[in-house]
């Protein structure tokens, strides 16, 4: 899941940056209305975040601009405003939940994650099976032969993305941009550290090796030899 992050108060965004990416989510943070509208525009998040109180353009106003232009992308408000009024204009602005500050993280973890369900297409696969490796994409649950596989964080989201494009090459500069978030090489050793510690939890005790090395390109998972 991509959650976009409108937050003006730089101390609460990077808590859940940080807390997103720890509960293996991509995050996006923008700092005021206009640049959050701006990032919401381009449709590539599941569930937008959205503080009422904003710089440049409030929160509200963001809402009804993005429902106005079409986005449907399920929105979680955030505010300090709790009055019944203040949750109704917040839902009537084109909001899908509603979260009063002070809150649990894990009760703002729960409520994108079923807002996140609640938007995902008939069509859109939950899904992802190789061979009899399967990642189950609303329980973060994946087995290989029935068997339980514990994943971190990182290690579940490399998974997912390699196991979306099961059958063709994933290059590094795509890891990098769509599991790291980078837009460059920062020249590290990061993903061939990751991908060793994946194919030893999902191959090393199997006798089918799903997870290829392809030599000067990249990565592939797939059902056979490459």
């Amino acid at each position: 899941m991509r959650v976009l992050v409108i937050e003006d108060d730089r101390e609460t965004a990077q808590f859940l940056l940080k807390s997103l990416k720890e509960s293996g989510h991509a995050a996006d943070v923008a700092g005021d209305g206009e640049t959050g509208l701006e990032l919401a525009q381009n449709g590539q998040h599941d569930v937008l975040i959205v503080d009422r109180m904003l710089p440049k353009l409030d929160g509200l106003s963001v809402i009804k601009t993005l429902r106005a232009d079409g986005v449907r992308t399920p929105v979680l408000v955030l505010s300090a405003l709790g009055d019944v009024d203040d949750r109704v204009k917040g839902l009537r602005a084109g909001g899908d939940d509603y979260l009063t500050k002070p809150y649990a993280y894990s009760e703002l973890l729960a409520r994108i994650e079923a807002l996140a369900r609640r938007a995902v297409p008939e069509e859109q696969e939950t899904r992802y099976s190789v061979g009899d490796l399967v990642l189950d994409r609303l329980s973060h649950r994946v087995t290989r032969g029935g068997d339980a596989i514990p994943l971190q964080p990182r290690e579940y989201r490399l998974l997912e993305y390699l196991m979306k494009n099961a059958g063709q090459v994933v290059t590094r500069t795509m890891l990098l941009e769509h599991v790291w978030d980078y837009h460059f090489d920062p020249q590290t050793n990061v993903i061939d550290v990751h991908v060793s510690r994946l194919r030893a939890k999902i191959d090393k005790s199997f006798d089918k090796p799903l997870l290829h090395t392809v030599r000067g390109a990249g990565y592939m998972i797939r059902d056979g030899a490459v």
